[in-house]
């Protein structure tokens, strides 16, 4: 006679299975619940699920996990067809079960529609969407359809879950592509982008914040060559698109995921006509109407402003409004326009420090900083694991010359690096300049490092002056003392900057004679 729970046959298999569909599969709660789920049979015993240029082929556990997930929700189907009943504890844990199950079986369908969404030389159309959104509707409306299950099988509830499915298939691909890398720091990294792109709580997200994460913006902060902008496609392949039952396809993808504006590189008007867009007329050589790209990215794109921190503070106004309300106007227009898609930011410098100086707008980033991820410098990643110059090596080497070359030219670049800069080297351009140490070395057998030349104190002044970040109180007292340096008196100093000496003295010392 069976008994009349199901609670023998559950845990601690499907509890952790429930908690695997939930969790962030980059952080080590991930790793814990796979050990929970097999026990004494778990392969992986490393915190953090890592991407290794070693490690080929899906996870151990991930493999031994679906079996026995398989093996468990059939033995629970066949307990409450025979009349078990459920409690209401252990309903939840069935649907996650079963949703675990069909999304294993459908991963392989669904990654491969994920990739032809990113290749923008296939167009959405050409992948059969109807198809598998059939076959993973029939599948799961199937798996929860036991008696004493209670579960949303409707049309709607269906659609909601092969979307979302699709989403974290997506998500979980393009952080793995655009983040290469095993160290803690990297790891770190990866768990941070799945926040940005879910939240912290999978479950809340799935109820109702699946359809509001365009509204906050993103801002990555770190050194430069720290892969900030892979960050940012990382987050901009990843939306979540809900599935149109009436056209039986997803709603259409962006032309482009993330349109990008380097700021640095762009004056100010031409900054503000390519954001916000302008009319014909608008300005000298405006001949005609141009939609900006906080226009032409729509409601799944991402527009992504690189180097947030130069940006000049006329426009910071401007995009301080499209944070606020979601609108703003092109150059020439009075009418206003919504923004519907999804903003990231990224600075190498301290936002905190330009704030100070008033170089940036305090208001402007407390309206940025709802989510922040932080890029490690390759010198931190190196000292919290020396092995990861090799794991990097191998994947630069591997996409400059392909797998067939890739292992003895990364052989070569770990030679020669060990030889000639050491384990010490500070590496100050960051993967960046991993990258092109490997490319030097293919192409010249060496790389040789810049010597930075010295900054004198009168370079230093101009680069503080460029950058906005000096007060005039500062710009005086630290000219001033550029001037005595070269007279050697206060007298003189005095008669060039067109004051007293008391006042030069004062100025350059901070104290009256």
């Amino acid at each position: 006679e069976l008994h009349p729970q199901i609670e023998d046959a559950a845990p601690p298999l499907a509890e952790a299975v429930s908690d695997l569909v939930f969790c962030n599969p980059f952080l080590p709660e991930r790793i814990a619940c796979e050990q929970v789920a097999l026990g004494d049979a778990s392969v992986q015993r490393s915190g953090t699920w890592n991407v290794r240029a070693d490690l080929v082929g899906e996870r151990p556990n991930v493999v031994i996990i679906q079996r026995r997930a398989e093996e468990l929700l059939q033995s629970l189907r066949k307990r409450l067809e025979a009349g078990a009943t459920p409690t209401a504890a252990e309903q939840p844990l069935y649907r996650d079960l079963a949703e675990y199950c069909v999304y294993y079986r459908h991963q392989g369908a669904l990654l491969a529609l994920a990739r032809s969404f990113a290749d923008p030389d296939v167009p959405a159309g050409d992948a059969d969407q109807t198809g598998l959104y059939q076959v993973f509707r029939d599948d799961l409306h199937h798996s929860l359809a036991v008696p004493g299950i209670k579960a949303d099988a409707s049309e709607a509830a269906m659609a909601h879950a092969f979307a979302c499915s699709f989403q974290v298939r997506r998500a979980f691909d393009a952080i793995f592509s655009f983040i290469v890398g095993g160290s803690p720091a990297t790891s770190r990294l990866r768990a941070a982008i799945w926040q940005s792109i879910f939240t912290h709580d999978m479950r809340r997200f799935r109820q109702v914040m699946f359809s509001r994460m365009r509204d906050i913006a993103v801002l990555v902060t770190g050194p430069s060559g720290t892969g900030k902008e892979l960050v940012a496609r990382a987050i901009a392949r990843s939306p979540f698109m809900p599935f149109d039952l009436k056209a039986r396809r997803f709603v259409e993808r962006p032309d482009r995921w993330l349109l990008p504006l380097n700021l640095p590189a762009l004056s100010p008007t031409l900054i503000e006509s390519e954001l916000f867009g302008h009319r014909r007329g608008a300005f000298t050589g405006a001949d005609a109407d141009h939609p900006g790209w906080l226009e032409a990215c729509g409601r799944y794109g991402t527009v992504f402003l690189d180097e947030i921190g130069e940006i000049d503070r006329s426009i910071q106004v401007k995009l301080l409004r499209v944070l606020e309300d979601r609108s703003f106007s092109r150059l020439g227009e009075t009418g206003s326009r919504h923004f519907e898609g999804k903003l990231i930011a990224a600075t190498n410098r301290d936002l905190g420090a330009e704030m100070q100086a008033g170089a940036f707008r305090a208001d402007l980033f407390y309206r940025l900083c709802s989510d922040v991820i932080q890029t490690p410098a390759l010198a931190d990643q190196l000292a919290e694991d020396p092995g990861e110059l090799s794991n990097l090596v191998q994947f630069i080497a591997r996409r400059v010359v392909g797998a067939g070359e890739g292992a003895r030219l990364a052989d070569e670049a770990i030679t020669w690096i060990e030889a000639n800069l050491g384990p010490g080297y500070s590496w100050p351009g960051n993967v960046r300049e991993l990258e092109q140490c490997v490319r030097n070395i293919l192409i010249r057998g060496a790389y040789h490092p810049p010597t930075p030349t010295p900054r004198g104190p009168h370079q230093q002044l101009l680069a503080d002056m460029q950058r906005g970040a000096i007060s005039a109180d500062d710009l005086l007292q630290r000219y001033a003392a550029m001037v005595y340096d070269q007279c050697g008196s206060y007298e003189e100093t005095g008669r060039r900057l067109g004051v007293d000496r008391r006042t030069a003295k004062r100025k350059i010392t901070g104290t009256a004679l």
